[in-house]
């Protein structure tokens, strides 16, 4: 890899840069392997939508659908520009999106708040484009808010976890908030990958610090 990719992996690019796309989206036709729930909607009205970069997205999915109250879970890409991209075009560091873990939950049974304690709780928020071994873009720590509520609970979130990690040792968080655009469903051999392949690659792993939110969820 010359010094180029290197570049191009740990910044994100504009959107006049970015890859063009395809208009038509990736075929995911099959239900949750874990839950039995689909992994498309639409979904009820009681239920509500959560959406978190934390690495890569194989390990993450796998820590959410384990959580008591979440409806489903599905993997792909966001808070990019191309349209449908594909896997090894993300891999590129050229379509802006990173991996990330759409969680459909139902509120009456895990907050929001609980899931926030998860994210922080599962990876180390203070790496920039990277998570442990995995480095680039697409592995950069992302909370993608589907309201005003989600996005000023995350930031309260994110204030109180950095004062802990500082405590701790570690330097200031580097995740991004932002309001969640269009999710692109990765390609269905990724979906539930840790499920059809308990063997797998698993790049997840916290700090051991603890959040001081959210307590009513087993993970």
């Amino acid at each position: 890899m010359d010094i180029m990719d290197i570049r191009r992996k740990h910044a994100l690019p504009s959107a006049e840069d970015a890859l063009p796309g395809r208009e038509f989206a990736m075929p995911v036709t099959h239900n949750h392997t874990v839950l039995g729930t689909p992994v498309i909607g639409p979904f009820a009205k009681t239920l509500e939508t959560a959406q978190f970069g934390l690495g890569c997205f194989w390990g993450a999915e796998r820590v959410f659908w384990k959580v008591s109250g979440v409806y489903t879970t599905a993997v792909g890409y966001a808070a990019g520009y191309t349209p449908n991209p594909t896997y090894q075009e993300v891999c590129t560091g050229q379509t802006g999106h990173n991996e990330v873990v759409l969680v459909v939950f139902n509120p009456t049974l895990v907050s929001y708040a609980d899931l926030l304690r998860v994210f922080w709780e599962s990876h180390d928020p203070t790496q920039g484009m990277r998570q442990g071994n995995d480095w680039g873009t697409q592995y950069r720590s992302g909370i993608y808010t589907y309201s005003d509520a989600q996005a000023q609970a995350a930031q309260v979130s994110r204030e109180e976890y950095d004062h802990r990690l500082k405590a701790a040792g570690y330097s200031g968080i580097t995740t991004e908030i932002q309001a969640a655009t269009e999710f692109y469903y990765a390609e269905e051999y990724h979906q539930q990958y840790l499920d059809k392949n308990p063997a797998g690659y698993c790049g997840i792993g916290g700090t051991g610090v603890a959040c001081g939110i959210g307590t009513g969820v087993t993970a």
